[in-house]
């Protein structure tokens, strides 16, 4: 069966309902839709967005109001769904959701940004490790798809200005070393199964017109265990949709 995913940080669900959101999942029809940066509870969310006809619903909302958070929409049947990655020091923050399927795993994560001043460097390197370990555990089960805003260029080709950015949250060597440990773990991105090429971007800056400009990183990935390669039909930037300063990913896969 082919599947359509697509994973988009929508940096707050309430403000893109006002922006073509339903629109956009009418044109684009995914099966499932995953979204980061809800920044909403449930009950916050406009009646026509927190259900929504022929999707299957699942909000995982931060305890700071107005902050994070993560949601799946499913026309496929889950089986079981997790909210986070099994350690108390990361709980909180409505980061991961985990939807099981029948054939794999969906983990939508929204991964901890380091901030501006790399205060949190040491923290999200801990959670790489701890949610590489957690992946590792559940692909013990079935294959898995990790999506989401992973908040690393992975390589210099994944942002438009790698030289300057060398200490720059999102393009550290410690990040970037543990979303290689990720691929070194047997995931592979799936973008770069299809496109290796420099200036694909999916998150731009609101200053200095940077979309306008192609100034980007491509932060959002789709991600899957190595024994899904075979299966994957393919994988895009759809960087003609508005609403955020992030637009979405989508993948294709006959699961």
């Amino acid at each position: 069966m082919k599947i359509k995913l697509i994973s988009w940080n929508v940096n707050g669900l309430r403000a893109v309902a006002q922006k073509g959101f339903l629109e956009f999942l009418d044109h684009y029809q995914p099966d499932i839709l995953c979204l980061q940066e809800i920044k909403a509870l449930k009950e916050q969310l406009p009646d026509n967005i927190a259900h929504i006809p022929g999707y299957q619903s699942i909000f995982h909302s931060a305890d700071k109001k107005g902050y994070s958070g993560t949601a799946i929409y499913s026309k496929q049947q889950i089986q079981t769904k997790e909210f986070g990655i099994k350690h108390e020091q990361h709980e909180g923050e409505g980061r991961v959701i985990t939807a099981e399927y029948e054939n794999f795993y969906l983990v939508n994560v929204y991964t901890p940004n380091s901030k501006s001043d790399l205060a949190r460097l040491r923290y999200r390197q801990q959670w790489d490790a701890d949610f590489l370990n957690y992946c590792k555990e559940l692909e013990l089960k079935k294959p898995v798809i990790i999506c989401g805003d992973l908040n690393v260029a992975h390589t210099e080709i994944d942002l438009k200005n790698p030289k300057q950015n060398t200490r720059s949250a999102g393009f550290t060597i410690e990040e970037r070393t543990g979303i290689q440990n990720l691929l070194d773990a047997g995931f592979i991105d799936t973008f770069r199964v299809f496109n290796t090429q420099p200036d694909n971007y999916s998150w731009w800056s609101y200053r200095s017109a940077a979309r306008q400009r192609n100034v980007g990183w491509r932060i959002d990935y789709f991600c899957c265990s190595k024994s899904l390669k075979p299966k994957l039909i393919s994988a895009d930037i759809l960087s003609q949709v508005y609403g955020s300063d992030h637009c979405p990913v989508l993948l294709e896969i006959e699961i």
